[in-house]
């Protein structure tokens, strides 16, 4: 087997001048550096791993299956440890129940939204999420990196306004993914907590989901995020699975 980089973060695992793996490197708007591997075969997870991590300095990440022994154990050998785990859920889009928004807030679509507050909702939101904390969107691709998404939809990414002052106080976001709907993010700012906002939301969604016939939708939820796993269980969301993330540190 041989793996070529194209030099810019890129490394192809070869066999008999067939693709039989890719890994690549994605730095995040929170600055951790992951490792996106593709490998069908689950032959050239080592090879990608021992031509790139030599080339890689400071702490480089990767997410894995919780199921993929194999795969966790070539990343142990190789000074991997564990990190953080999620569980993985699909929630029923028909059984949120909701008497709408609480008084004193407004809806509003992504697509209508003021750009500077609604990327520093996203900002703030981030910091209460496991794994996220120290995410800071760059200004000049917060909107083409959210709004260009190919599975953006204006229907399915809302976010909560406060009456009178105009600040945004929340949002939910699912991604139209062709074969499930994904909830990349539920959440409100601390002082705007339990008072129902966050299912209101999820219940606006969930509706537009409904109505095209989109019966389920999938998440990731970090086994220690108390409050987005007891939401999980009001929405009677069944978990199907988990991954592991682990860190390689330098």
């Amino acid at each position: 087997m041989t793996v070529v980089s194209d030099g810019s973060g890129t490394w192809t695992a070869l066999r008999d001048d067939e693709v039989v793996g890719r890994l690549r490197t994605l730095v995040r708007p929170d600055r951790r550096r992951f490792l996106l591997i593709r490998d069908d075969t689950g032959m050239a997870y080592g090879p990608l791993l021992d031509a790139a991590l030599p080339m890689l300095g400071g702490d480089v990440r990767v997410e894995v299956d919780e199921d993929a022994d194999e795969v966790r154990t070539v990343l142990a050998d190789r000074g991997f440890r564990v990190d953080r785990r999620e569980h993985r859920y699909v929630i029923p889009t028909d059984r949120v129940v909701a008497s709408g928004l609480p008084a004193g807030f407004d809806v509003v679509s992504a697509a209508d939204a003021d750009v500077d507050r609604w990327r520093e909702l996203d900002d703030a939101l981030r910091q209460d999420v496991p794994g996220t904390a120290g995410w800071r969107n760059d200004p000049a691709e917060f909107v083409a990196r959210e709004a260009g998404d190919p599975e953006f939809d204006p229907a399915t990414y809302l976010l909560a306004v406060r009456q009178g002052n105009g600040e945004y106080a929340g949002l939910a976001r699912v991604w139209d993914r062709p074969n499930m709907p994904r909830l990349g993010l539920i959440g409100t700012l601390p002082r705007y907590r339990r008072q129902g906002l966050a299912v209101a939301l999820i219940a606006q969604v969930f509706g537009v989901l409904g109505q095209r016939g989109r019966r389920e939708v999938c998440c990731e939820v970090d086994v220690a995020n108390a409050a987005s796993n007891a939401l999980m269980g009001r929405l009677r969301a069944q978990r199907v699975g988990g991954n592991v993330e682990l860190i390689l540190v330098s």
